[in-house]
């Protein structure tokens, strides 16, 4: 197993067979973490969407974070919530989620934000956009030397994102990221070999 680990996030239409494809992907190739990130959608249709894919995770050992919404964290049952910086406070998440609640902030390309989320208490941070996405609109762009120099002061994990692929993957592998976020790469197309071809990159690169 690499020291580096892939970090699933869905797409936005997580409806139909994609439950299937979920378990295909899963089961292609070890995966860490599976984020659910819906928007603009109510609390109960997102939860109805969420529990199928819940109990895909939980059958499999995989992390069931929640994008965004401790709310919604919180009425699943979620493993954790990933935080971008309007969506709450650590503390807050922490304390209506509990203390094992895995608790992730987006850091964008910011050592500052980095280290206050740490110092909140959340248990990884994310940087990125590393390299151009479709998957979001991106303001920020981060260069591999800020996973280095997390790497160098911090125990806390780190996680990399945005636009992240087999082909591209290595120098942020190598600059010292424990987590790739993946989106687009593995659901653009047949999910299990896209998943497959992206563990097989990191263990060449690690």
């Amino acid at each position: 197993m690499p020291d580096c680990q892939i970090y699933l996030i869905s797409p936005l239409d997580v409806s139909g067979d994609f439950p299937d494809r979920l378990a295909a992907a899963l089961d292609a190739a070890p995966v860490a973490a599976f984020q659910f990130r819906v928007k603009d959608m109510d609390e109960l249709a997102a939860a109805s969407l969420a529990e199928p894919l819940q109990r895909i995770c939980a059958e499999r050992n995989v992390a069931f974070i929640v994008n965004d919404s401790i709310a919604l964290a919180k009425r699943l049952g979620a493993d954790g919530v990933h935080l971008g910086q309007d969506d709450g406070e650590v503390e807050d998440a922490r304390q209506r989620l509990g203390k094992d609640a895995e608790i992730g902030v987006t850091c964008h390309n910011s050592r500052h934000m980095a280290m206050a989320a740490g110092e909140a208490g959340a248990d990884y941070v994310a940087f990125g956009a590393f390299f151009p996405t479709t998957t979001k609109d991106v303001k920020h762009h981060a260069e591999p030397e800020i996973l280095t120099w997390w790497q160098g002061i911090f125990e806390l994990p780190c996680v990399a994102i945005g636009g992240i692929t087999p082909d591209n993957c290595a120098p942020l592998v190598q600059a010292g990221a424990d987590f790739l976020a993946v989106s687009s790469a593995v659901w653009s197309g047949d999910a299990a070999a896209n998943v497959k071809c992206l563990y097989e990159a990191i263990r060449a690169a690690s």
